[in-house]
Parts: C-alpha cells; sequence; structure tokens
C-alpha cells in the first residue's frame, strides 16, 4: 500500500489510501489576500500566526506555507520571507508544513530550516521544473507535490494529465525518488466552466490510484469556484473525491460544513476506528436554529480534540 510520510519535529503524519484523508490547510497564502501580503512585506505575521492555530483547531492535518507576496524580483525576495514564515508557523503548531513556492531558490532556502519530513509543493512536467526540484527532493529526502500541466499548459483532456503524472513519476524515478514520494495533483477544473470537471477528476483519480499507485492532492474549492454558494458544492466534492482515490487537498479547514465531510467520509471509509474522531468532534454539537449559519468558531472542535492537522489553481474562497 502507498504511503506518503510527512512529518514536524514532533509528530509523524502518513498520507495514503488506508489512513485518513490529510487536510492541508490553505490560508497561509498571500495570493489574492491584500491585507495578508501587505502585513508580511511589512514585517507583520499578526494573521498568520492566527491562521495557523485556527486551521490547527479546526483540525488541519498539515499546513501549507506560502509567501509569494510580490512578483517582482521574486529569486531575491521570497526565499527570506518564506524562511521567516515557516519557522514562525513551526514555532506555534507542530504540524508538519508544506513548502509551497514555484520560486526553487525560495523551496531550497525552505528545506534548510524546516523541522522533519516537510511536503514540497510542487514540482510540474516542464523540463526545467523536473531540473530544478528533483534534485532537491532526492538531496532533502522529501516528497513532493506533481502537478500535471508542462510545457504546452494545462490540458482539457484528462489522458493528457494523466501522461503528464506518469511523465513526472518516471523522471522521478530516474533520480531514485519513490513513486510514493509523489504526490499527484491531477488538476481539478471549475465545474461552472467545464460541466465534465466532476467526472473527470473522478476518473483520473481512479487511474492514478490503480495504475500509477501514488497519494494524490488538489486545490480543492477549484472544482465550486465563481459558483454561489461553493461550499456546498465543495462538501459535496469531498467524499466523491475520497471515493474515488483522493488522499490529500489542498482546503481550508475552518469551513465547518467540509470538515464535517471530510470526517464523515473518513467513518464511511472505515479511516476513523470506532468512529472516535467523529465521536469527539461533533458529541456536543448543538444545531444551529433555523436560518442561522453557524460560524467556524462555534462549529470547530477544541484545540484539546483536533487530530493534529497557487493559487488561481486552487480558487480560494
Amino acid at each position: 500500500m502507498t504511503r506518503t510520510v510527512v512529518a514536524s519535529a514532533t509528530k509523524e503524519i502518513i498520507i495514503g489510501f488506508d489512513q485518513p484523508f490529510c487536510v492541508i490547510g490553505e490560508r497561509i497564502n498571500p495570493t489574492g489576500r491584500k491585507k495578508l501580503a501587505a502585513e508580511m512585506i511589512e514585517d507583520n505575521f499578526e494573521t498568520v500566526e492566527k491562521d495557523a492555530l485556527a486551521q490547527v483547531a479546526a483540525g488541519a492535518t498539515m499546513l501549507d506555507v506560502n509567501a509569494g507576496v510580490t512578483a517582482v524580483n521574486p529569486n531575491e525576495t521570497e526565499p527570506p520571507l518564506l524562511v521567516k514564515t515557516l519557522e514562525i508557523v513551526q514555532r506555534l503548531v507542530d504540524v508538519p508544513l508544506s513548502i509551497d513556492s514555484s520560486v526553487t531558490a525560495a523551496i531550497e532556502a525552505g528545506l534548510k530550516v524546516a523541522k522533519g519530513r516537510p511536503l514540497v509543493n510542487s514540482v510540474t512536467g516542464e523540463e526545467e521544473k523536473l531540473e530544478a526540484i528533483l534534485p532537491l527532493i532526492k538531496k532533502y529526502d522529501v516528497p513532493v507535490v506533481a502537478i500535471s500541466n508542462d510545457e504546452t499548459g494545462i490540458s482539457e483532456d484528462p489522458d493528457v494529465r494523466f501522461e503528464v503524472a506518469r511523465k513526472i513519476v518516471q523522471r522521478a524515478a530516474d533520480y531514485g525518488i519513490p513513486a510514493h514520494d509523489i504526490v499527484v495533483d491531477p488538476l481539478v477544473m471549475p465545474i461552472g466552466a467545464m460541466g465534465s470537471a466532476g467526472d473527470q477528476v473522478f476518473k483520473l483519480l481512479r487511474r492514478l490510484k490503480e495504475e500509477l499507485k501514488v497519494n494524490t492532492t488538489c486545490g480543492l474549492s477549484n472544482i465550486s469556484f465563481g459558483l454561489p454558494h461553493r461550499h456546498g458544492i465543495n462538501s459535496a466534492f469531498i467524499p466523491m473525491v475520497i471515493a474515488s482515490g483522493m488522499t490529500s487537498a489542498i482546503m481550508n479547514p475552518c469551513r465547518p460544513q467540509e470538515m464535517e465531510a471530510v470526517r464523515a467520509a473518513n467513518v464511511l471509509a472505515g479511516h476513523d476506528p470506532n468512529c472516535q474522531e467523529w465521536i469527539m468532534s461533533y458529541r456536543d454539537h448543538t444545531p444551529a436554529a433555523p436560518g442561522v449559519t453557524p460560524s467556524a468558531e462555534a462549529t470547530a472542535p477544541s484545540s484539546g480534540r483536533r487530530r493534529g492537522g497557487r493559487a488561481a489553481r486552487r480558487g480560494a474562497a
């Protein structure tokens, strides 16, 4: 059985088909968040700290950390900012981290300071990226997210995206990187723009599990991009991708409706022994009054009950 091991300084997590779904918190990312970007540029990490703690309290298994605040000289500005952000986050929480950057120098700088065994987000099928990122993955012995696009862009044909994933797995093997350390992102398209997007990703996930035998992830909320009441779509999508073989997702754990779907899917897939996580999360749950939407704070489990949980492609809400 394919198992991808990630770890913080004190906690090891396994991503796998026989494991609870891995929730990778997406909130520490300034893309599309002008206030957060401005704060980070000004060396203000108050929101970063708040988001780190809130996501873990809500049940995040891991946290994605991105410091791409500006397109101006990212090779110079992003590495030190990513390093500082990683150091702050790993002082606050004990979950594994995902180092999220498109800048190779920033990824390597992050790998030098990250504790445990972080996930690198990401490599694509572009030759330049493969040659830059795969040696780092081998050197630091860490797993990597493999995004299914290459020099031709993102194909609307799921078979093309599968072949890009196969190419990345094969090239990684040339570097001595095992398939269990490749976590494929099959690229979820917005259902509002492509009516077949859901069916495409379900079929892709089954092929990735059965043929390549790799773990998978995605920017979960991209499926609902552009639609009203996005969290209804997202929460329905979660058990469907899990049933198709997806083992992790980059998502917002502070959305109670979506985390409820994750926990329910874990129960129904047999990945929550004796329903313990479900019971600990909801035994004191009080349903909201009709017409009232509960807040994240009101419905998220307390920190004592937690599991120890780019940007357009994620479609972050």
